[in-house]
């Protein structure tokens, strides 16, 4: 005589439901670590990039200072001839120079508090003040 075997003792070769799940937590645990590293040497290197544009923005301005006479009005006078600068020789700059890495205008001042005129990356909030990433970065440091 034969035995007949229970339908629930018969297991097939696939996963149960609770073992997918566990895959599928682990998998956004690691994928969590891997995001937050990521993006904090992203955010690292666009500090570094925004601090180079200062540079590129410095120097622009004093070549336009050299072919005008003085400092521009505005930012804009290094990409598009503003009015009244008959010896004007750019564009100094492209236009999408003049946006930090995340998409923020770089500050401007003439007269500057600390010089004929002030350049200043805010950092990653694109707002005055701040530390770590958001901390301020001047042409004058």
């Amino acid at each position: 005589m034969q035995r007949m075997r229970h339908p629930r003792a018969i297991r097939s070769g696939g996963f149960t439901l609770l073992e997918m799940l566990a895959v599928i937590v682990l998998i956004g645990i690691i994928g969590t670590i891997v995001y937050t590293q990521v993006g904090k040497s992203l955010d690292k290197g666009k500090y570094g990039a925004g601090k180079a544009q200062l540079t590129a923005i410095d120097t622009a301005i004093q070549r336009y200072a050299m072919d005008n006479g003085s400092a521009p009005p505005n930012l804009d006078a290094l990409v598009t001839k503003p009015s009244g600068a008959s010896d004007w020789l750019g564009p100094y700059l492209k236009a999408k120079q003049l946006k930090d890495p995340w998409g923020h205008a770089f500050g401007y001042k003439v007269p500057g508090d600390h010089g004929d005129y002030d350049v200043i990356f805010y950092g990653h909030d694109g707002r005055p003040g701040g530390s770590g990433m958001n901390k301020d970065v001047g042409n004058w440091e």
